[in-house]
């Protein structure tokens, strides 16, 4: 189905360099980069421009309108979202969704990967020091730095920052004029290689999910769209949160099945039973 296809990578933040190895490999496309088209218009992690809509309708969005303006029919995209961690709210989380849009044979299939490994940080500071320790702690000068008077309706912002002496220079100009600096990590793909790193997770588990055939139609795409818990605790046999069954369906032809036991586990520990370990 990709066979010998141009594929269109919607990224102006260099995330080819992960995408396009694995796609080529995985899928037989020519990967080419986006040149006609700015992805921050749907929104920028800053502040500059807010994201409007939510991550898998911008996401869609930008694989669309990348593809129109380039005149193709397939395409990639990525679109990440930061921020707490859904279960775990005391840690900062990376969740990344990955689409691949196939006008022509009317395919979206997406992927996720949420993960904790991310420098995802911000932070006012009244001194350079400080400032310094905070930005090296957070992976500086290998991740980017962004530095703004405040961390809302800001007057000043200076992206990009990748060395001591940039950092010093946007200090200054800041502090003099505002007497603090809000500091944040720069989580642009380019800019930020543990970002770029869940990407790449994120993108094998799409060519995973392209390599999942549906049984009746055998088209790509037959992944799981919901879980279902009710696993029964081992020990007294009531329903606890972990997963029971899941929904899987096919993009093309909508054929589902619901499959039990999908880890090979027919009872869940009663650590997770809010009967037994309330």
């Amino acid at each position: 189905m990709f066979s010998g296809r141009l594929l269109l990578i919607a990224s102006k933040h260099e995330k080819a360099k992960v995408l396009a190895p694995l796609l080529e490999r995985a899928l037989s496309v020519q990967c080419i980069s986006l040149t006609k088209f700015d992805t921050d218009i749907l929104g920028t992690f800053n502040g500059e421009v807010e994201r409007a809509d939510t991550p898998l309708i911008t996401l869609r969005k930008k694989c669309r309108m990348a593809a129109e303006a380039h005149g193709v029919d397939l395409v990639i995209g990525t679109e990440g979202s930061f921020g707490p961690h859904p279960i775990y709210a005391l840690l900062p989380a990376n969740d990344e969704l990955v689409m691949l849009l196939d006008l022509k044979n009317g395919l979206e299939i997406t992927s996720r990967e949420l993960s904790t490994q991310t420098n995802y940080a911000g932070a006012a500071f009244n001194t350079f020091n400080d400032l310094l320790l905070f930005a090296i702690a957070k992976g500086f000068p290998q991740h980017g730095f962004i530095l703004k008077d405040k961390v809302e309706h800001f007057t000043i912002c200076a992206k990009g920052i990748c060395n001591e002496d940039d950092l010093q220079k946007a200090f200054n100009q800041i502090i003099t004029s505002h007497g603090s600096v809000w500091a944040e990590t720069d989580m642009r793909a380019h800019l930020n290689p543990t970002r770029m790193s869940v990407i790449e997770k994120a993108a094998q588990k799409l060519v995973s999910n392209l390599q999942s055939e549906c049984p009746k139609c055998r088209c790509p795409g037959f992944t799981t769209r919901k879980y279902i818990s009710g696993l029964p605790c081992s020990e007294c046999g009531c329903p606890t949160s972990s997963i029971k069954s899941e929904l899987k369906k096919c993009e093309g032809c909508g054929y589902e099945i619901m499959l039990n036991y999908p880890k090979n586990r027919l009872s869940a520990d009663p650590m997770y039973c809010q009967v037994c370990n309330p």
